[in-house]
């Protein structure tokens, strides 16, 4: 996961154009640790009002070193996997570490990243059989609490950028499906794509990409790996 978590914030780097593959067998060392003299951003939990749930609904954001509401920022809606919920990046990856050793070395525009719960249900969390049908389905509802509570809710309360071009979207396994689905199906929201091990959920090629000029001309990057 700690790789897939440099991957990407390589991929969120909005800054650089992509003119080449590049292959990374190893993370540096140290890269998901603390480092001497590098400032740190800070990881809340945030609140928003779900109407497509029916109920309020949580979320990690975390904002970056020197962060002030002065200043706009690029944003990007991570997603975790079937069996995690708004804090499995957190816990498992250090991202905020990542991030902030990034920014601090110049590789990474500062940047605000939340980090939701894709499973759009009332009650979201990862217990009991997370196969069940309707917890299955919640990930795909999740589309339009993303679209309609969340991001709403974000651009009314934190200072990014509120152009498609500044905003991304990424996710591994179960939300990397999500985020193919969701990004490629708003290209109109989304200008950065990226799956990780998406999950089967994704929709069918033809379904997905009807028009794949169109996507070229939207994206500024779609990432598989």
């Amino acid at each position: 996961m700690k790789k897939l978590l440099l991957l990407i914030s390589i991929f969120v780097l909005i800054s650089v154009i992509v003119n080449s593959q590049s292959f990374i067998e190893n993370a540096p060392e140290g890269f998901d640790l603390p480092q001497t003299e590098v400032l740190a951003g800070k990881i809340d939990t945030i609140v928003y009002e779900s109407n497509t749930v029916g109920t309020t609904r949580n979320a990690l954001l975390y904002t970056p070193p020197c962060f002030n509401f002065e200043n706009q920022c690029p944003v990007l809606y991570l997603f975790h996997g079937i069996g995690g919920d708004e804090f499995e990046w957190y816990v498992n990856g250090s991202p905020n570490l990542i991030f902030d050793n990034l920014i601090a070395e110049g590789k990474m525009n500062p940047m605000i990243v939340v980090l939701p719960n894709g499973r759009a249900m009332k009650n979201d969390r990862a217990e009991g059989n997370i196969f069940e049908r309707d917890k299955v389905e919640a990930f795909s509802t999740f589309e339009q609490d993303l679209l309609n509570d969340l991001i709403p809710h974000i651009e009314a309360n934190y200072p990014v950028i509120k152009e498609r071009k500044y905003r991304a979207i990424a996710g591994l396994s179960m939300g990397g499906g999500q985020a193919l689905n969701f990004g490629l199906g708003n290209t109109n929201q989304f200008a950065w794509v990226g799956g990780f091990s998406s999950a089967p959920n994704t929709k069918e090629p033809n379904e997905l990409i009807p028009n794949p000029s169109k996507i070229n001309e939207d994206l500024e990057l779609l990432y598989i790996s």
